[in-house]
């Protein structure tokens, strides 16, 4: 245990060190996720006017907020992809990490953990900024900030296990863009990315409660937008938990299969 808590913190503080080298870059890549939260902010904010200045509960105000905290989780939810992983297999990447004495998938959680560090630091102005532009109603209890920031990270470890498995699928077929194109389909529709869950059909908030898609946006979001019990808010995180942990052993078993496929190309 301690050897693999060394490991984690070791790869977390490179990728931490790597990421504040190119933190321009990181800046440039934020800035240019920005534009499609503002396009959905700039919609639903022009509908709810009309409306008489609120649709389902949530006024301009209230959209700028959903959409201001969802550009955080947003990056936080940016993991290693399936081309990602296609690319490690068809190039021969995969021989050497199938060298080393851990798990490919603690690089990925640990780096990309150490990544979120450096994109929750330069968010944080860049947040600021584009609050005096869109005036967000933003009024979270304590225990709302507290669990936001769990929120997000389980968000992160949920996604990663979810494009893990996702990604262990090039290793029976060459090419993963057309799965992973549904995939992001369903994300859409049943996340909260690309309309607050609340706001969707009564069938889709129903679909939405057996999948894990709402607990990587939607939910964090809600967590510091919206007013939430702690009781809420506690049952929340404890749902995250039980998706990490489903996701895990989902990984774990598609990965036995997975590896008897492989068969390395270059490298």
């Amino acid at each position: 245990m301690k050897h693999m808590l060394d490991y984690y913190l070791t790869t977390i503080k490179i990728a931490i060190q790597t990421q504040f080298q190119y933190r321009v870059m990181q800046y440039f890549y934020m800035i240019g996720m920005i534009a499609e939260p503002i396009i959905y902010l700039v919609v639903w904010s022009t509908i709810a006017e009309a409306q008489g200045g609120s649709v389902g509960g949530y006024t301009p105000g209230a959209f700028a907020a959903y959409y201001l905290v969802w550009t955080l989780v947003r990056n936080m939810n940016i993991v290693f992809t399936p081309y990602g992983w296609e690319n490690r297999i068809r190039s021969g990447w995969f021989s050497m990490d199938l060298l080393r004495p851990i798990h490919p998938l603690h690089n990925d959680v640990a780096y990309f953990a150490g990544m979120k560090v450096v994109v929750i630091i330069l968010w944080i102005p860049l947040g600021l900024f584009l609050s005096l532009f869109f005036k967000p109603e933003l009024h979270p209890a304590w225990y709302q900030v507290i669990g936001f920031f769990f929120a997000i990270w389980g968000a992160y470890l949920i996604r990663t296990m979810l494009l893990s498995l996702l990604g262990m699928i090039t290793f029976f077929t060459t090419r993963v863009g057309a799965i992973f194109e549904l995939y992001f389909a369903f994300e859409l529709v049943f996340s909260g990315r690309l309309v607050p869950m609340s706001l969707m059909p009564t069938w889709v908030q129903q679909v939405a409660g057996f999948l894990p898609f709402q607990w990587t946006f939607f939910f964090p979001i809600e967590s510091l937008v919206a007013p939430m019990t702690l009781t809420h808010m506690l049952g929340g995180l404890g749902v995250q938990l039980l998706w990490i942990a489903i996701g895990w052993l989902a990984v774990m078993i598609m990965w036995r299969f997975s590896v008897r496929q492989f068969s390395a190309v270059g490298g």
